[in-house]
C-alpha cells in the first residue's frame, strides 16, 4: 500500500473546496469536547439543571460567579457553563449560611477559610461569634423600635379622629422637632 501523496498548495487534484470541507467535517465531529460529552451523559450539570436542582435562579448563579462564590468546572465549545456535583454542595452551604444570617461577604470568608490549609476551626468560630454579636445588637435595636411603635399605637385611642388630630403623627413631629 502506498502512502497518500501530499497535495500541492493545499488542494487535492480535481477536488473542489466544497468537497474538501465535506471531507474535514467527519473528522471534526469525532474531536468532541470532553465537557460536551459529559454534559450529554449527565456527569456535569448545565446552569439550568443546577438552578432547578438547587431551587436557585440562573441569575443568582451568575451573580454568585461574579461574587466569586461559585465557579463552573468548565464550559462547552458552545460556551455553556458546566458544574460538578460539588456546586450543589456549595450552594447548599451558601443557602444554609444565609439562613444563619451571613452576608455574601461573610460566606466568601468562610469559603476562603475552608479552602485555606492554614485555617483552623477557631477562625471559623471567631467569624460565627462576631456574626452572632451583630445579630444580637440588631435584635436589641429592633426590639427598641417595636417598643417605640407600641407606645405610639397606645396613645392613639380614637381611630375616627381627623389626621390633624392624630396623636401618632403629632408625637412623630414633636420628636423630630426636638432632634
Amino acid at each position: 500500500m502506498q502512502p497518500p501523496s501530499k497535495p500541492s498548495q493545499g488542494h487535492h487534484a480535481g477536488v473542489s473546496k466544497a468537497s474538501q470541507k465535506e471531507n474535514r467535517a467527519p473528522a471534526r465531529r469525532h474531536q468532541t469536547d470532553p465537557f460536551d460529552e459529559a454534559a450529554r451523559d449527565g456527569t456535569w450539570l448545565t446552569i439550568g439543571k443546577l438552578a432547578k436542582l438547587t431551587d436557585v435562579s440562573t441569575d443568582t448563579l451568575r451573580f454568585y460567579e461574579d461574587e466569586s462564590l461559585l465557579r463552573p468546572a468548565g464550559k462547552t465549545e458552545a460556551g455553556y457553563r458546566l458544574y460538578s456535583q460539588g456546586a450543589v454542595r456549595r450552594l447548599d452551604f451558601i443557602k444554609h449560611a444565609q439562613h444563619c444570617g451571613m452576608t455574601l461577604s461573610e460566606i466568601r470568608q468562610l469559603l476562603e477559610l475552608k479552602a485555606d490549609d492554614r485555617s483552623c476551626c477557631s477562625d471559623v468560630r471567631s467569624l460565627a461569634i462576631r456574626k452572632k454579636l451583630q445579630l444580637e445588637q440588631k435584635i436589641k435595636t429592633m426590639k427598641a423600635m417595636s417598643q417605640a411603635l407600641s407606645e405610639l399605637i397606645e396613645i392613639c385611642t380614637d381611630e375616627g379622629k381627623p389626621l390633624d388630630d392624630c396623636p401618632i403623627l403629632a408625637a412623630l413631629e414633636s420628636s423630630m422637632a426636638s432632634q
